[in-house]
């Protein structure tokens, strides 16, 4: 008797996990930017790497903005120069 076959295709790839930290999504942003710049991926491992960079950006930019809204908090809604004066 056969053998039942499921009618889901396997995944090519996992899904990446989620960034931890600015600090790890930089990196990991870092590294596709420089495998992108290599031009020696496939098509269709340039556009999965090109999305997940797109996503480590999008989280690195909503990390800075929070981090500049604490800091508009702690100096009185007026962000000042990062003056050594």
């Amino acid at each position: 008797m056969p053998t039942p076959t499921s009618s889901r295709a396997p995944r090519e790839a996992a899904t990446p996990a989620p960034a931890t930290s600015y600090e790890a999504a930089l990196e990991e942003l870092e590294q596709l930017v420089a495998q992108l710049d290599a031009g020696k991926l496939p098509l269709d491992q340039l556009l999965t790497r090109y999305q997940r960079g797109a996503e480590l950006l999008t989280f690195c930019r909503a990390r800075l903005d929070e981090v500049e809204d604490q800091i508009k908090v702690l100096e009185g809604s007026t962000l000042k120069p990062w003056d050594a004066n």
